[in-house]
């Protein structure tokens, strides 16, 4: 199995910054998961707040997490 098979991704709107880089985010439909920054996005000290829009990634073994990837 690759790396990046079954991975989806969804535009979501930030709603609360929780410590540890981690937030909870409200996908297009409405559900809202806890996510975490990608490694790539701490490293460079890419800076979340709530009401920004950005790109979650998610994994279909657990739909309650994701990944933020992408800052809009």
């Amino acid at each position: 199995m690759s790396k990046g098979e079954n991975i989806t991704t969804f535009d979501a709107v930030v709603t609360q910054a929780l410590p540890n880089t981690m937030f909870k985010v409200e996908l297009e439909g409405g559900k809202v998961i806890l996510v975490t920054l990608k490694g790539r996005m701490r490293r460079n000290y890419i800076r979340i707040f709530p009401g920004d829009r950005v790109k979650v990634e998610m994994t279909p073994y657990d739909t309650e997490r994701g990944r933020i990837v992408y800052k809009y």
